[in-house]
């Protein structure tokens, strides 16, 4: 007896032994919805986690940001032309220069890196030493301690290219600074862009030609001639992109040519492809002296923690008549009429904005827009709810208006008040400052193309077109 019961065991344990495998497969292709199949973890958590990885201190984004709050005043351009995009020339003497101030006031060692882009600002699959010579990254030797200033910080500088970092290729790049040591500890990055001039661009700006925004909307019109350079698929090869006053939030992507006229590539379209809001003057303040009261400002004071500059309250604008002044284009001088050398003897400064309002905004926030905020926006619907966003605005249901308070260097500024619906990455101007046909605003046209065969865009062209 025992021996059959020990026969039948045997049987039964090779016949599990054989559908073992089945029975995983089955195991495998029963899931819960929603989950991934590899890791059993939901869609809707992935989803959730890379979004607080994104808006993780350390997280690297293709864009301009500042990722240590001791870090400020961050100036990039051009060298000697204080007020530029940070665009050069290939092949020429052109140097683009970098500075920022530490405001933990002790000396660091930061090194520096680029990385090359595609049109769309996401990173190429190239090696770094495709596409630059020398070292693939370097220290950033110049720094000054700030003198006779209350706020104590360290000045810092570089200049690109130099003997240590060269490039070989147009494009799009980003300026990456970090702790010596800790490439994936980034406390800046920049944006700039190499130009390989090889097509021309000619064009104006007008009033939108589509009646309803006719008085609203700026239409920017240009076309491209190739020339002698040659482009053997336009519509395939060639990304064109538009800046209104070197935002990003607001640009136009990958315009595509409306028409092909032997060397002219036209983009003069009539349809709305190529409108901007128009937006308004900027507002501007002077901060460059404490010693008086310049325009704008109510008062100044030394307080405890330093100087306080209290703003006179700002006016809704959106229904007032147009009225024309010279402005920055919401760029900022950095200058102080109280000492010699701004970079070290500038002060900083607490600066109140007050904007009267009769009641909160739903559905988005007022945000502070220009360089003084770094262009940035972090709506609430994009971020952690922490995340509200340097240069949004709190509404203070006391005085009825919005309020807001920036630690400034000294300088002059210009900013406006713009909307930003909640989830939304573009600003409207809209609300606050209204929409004038007439604002004189500049556009950058960037022209990229991809060679055939290539793993790069080349920039061939970035034109500034002004009304």
């Amino acid at each position: 007896m025992s021996f059959i019961v020990h026969r039948f065991t045997m049987k039964l344990f090779v016949l599990l032994f054989a559908l073992l495998p089945w029975l995983q497969t089955a195991a495998q292709e029963v899931q819960v919805p929603g989950q991934d199949p590899a890791s059993g973890v939901s869609k809707k958590k992935k989803k959730e986690k890379q979004a607080e990885s994104y808006f993780a201190p350390e997280f690297l984004r293709y864009t301009d940001f500042v990722y240590r709050e001791s870090i400020a005043t961050v100036l990039f351009h051009r060298e000697g032309w204080e007020l530029t995009p940070p665009i050069m020339t290939l092949g020429t003497d052109e140097r683009l220069r970098l500075t920022f101030d530490d405001l933990d006031g002790d000396y660091a060692l930061w090194q520096y890196t680029v990385i090359h882009c595609d049109a769309m600002w996401n990173p190429t699959d190239l090696w770094q030493n495709e596409y630059m010579t020398g070292f693939t990254d370097d220290y950033i030797r110049d720094y000054r301690f700030s003198f006779n200033t209350l706020q104590r910080y360290v000045n810092y500088t570089v200049t690109i290219p130099n003997d240590n970092i060269r490039f070989t290729l147009s494009g799009n790049y980003i300026l990456k600074v970090y702790p010596d040591g800790q490439p994936d500890n980034p406390i800046l990055t920049r944006r700039f862009m190499v130009v390989e001039p090889g097509v021309t661009v000619k064009g104006l700006v007008k009033a939108a030609s589509d009646v309803s925004r006719r008085f609203t909307h700026q239409e920017v019109q240009f076309s491209v001639y190739t020339g002698n350079y040659t482009i053997s698929e336009p519509l395939r090869d060639l990304k064109v992109v538009v800046l209104q006053n070197t935002r990003w939030d607001n640009a136009l992507w990958d315009l595509k040519p409306m028409m092909l006229r032997g060397e002219e590539l036209d983009y003069r379209y009539t349809d709305g492809s190529n409108t901007f809001e128009a937006g308004n003057e900027f507002r501007y303040f002077d901060i460059k002296s404490l010693r008086y009261h310049s325009e704008r400002i109510r008062s100044i004071e030394n307080r405890s923690d330093g100087y306080h500059v209290d703003l006179l309250p700002d006016k809704n604008r959106a229904t007032t008549p147009y009225i024309t002044y010279s402005d920055l284009n919401g760029q900022r001088l950095v200058k102080t009429d109280d000492a010699d050398d701004a970079g070290i003897e500038g002060e900083y400064v607490w600066v109140d904005f007050f904007l009267p309002y009769p009641e909160p905004v739903t559905g988005g926030g007022i945000y502070l827009m220009g360089a003084l905020t770094g262009w940035q926006f972090l709506a609430p619907g994009n971020s952690p709810p922490t995340a509200t966003g340097y240069g949004r605005m709190e509404y203070n249901y006391a005085r009825q208006g919005y309020q807001a308070r920036l630690y400034l260097k000294q300088g002059y500024y210009d900013y406006l008040y713009a909307y930003l619906p909640d989830g939304a990455t573009r600003a409207e101007t809209a609300l606050i400052e209204g929409n004038r046909y007439e604002t004189r605003n500049a556009y950058t046209v960037l022209v990229y193309h991809r060679e055939p065969g290539t793993r790069y865009d080349k920039l061939i062209a970035a034109e500034v077109i002004a009304n």
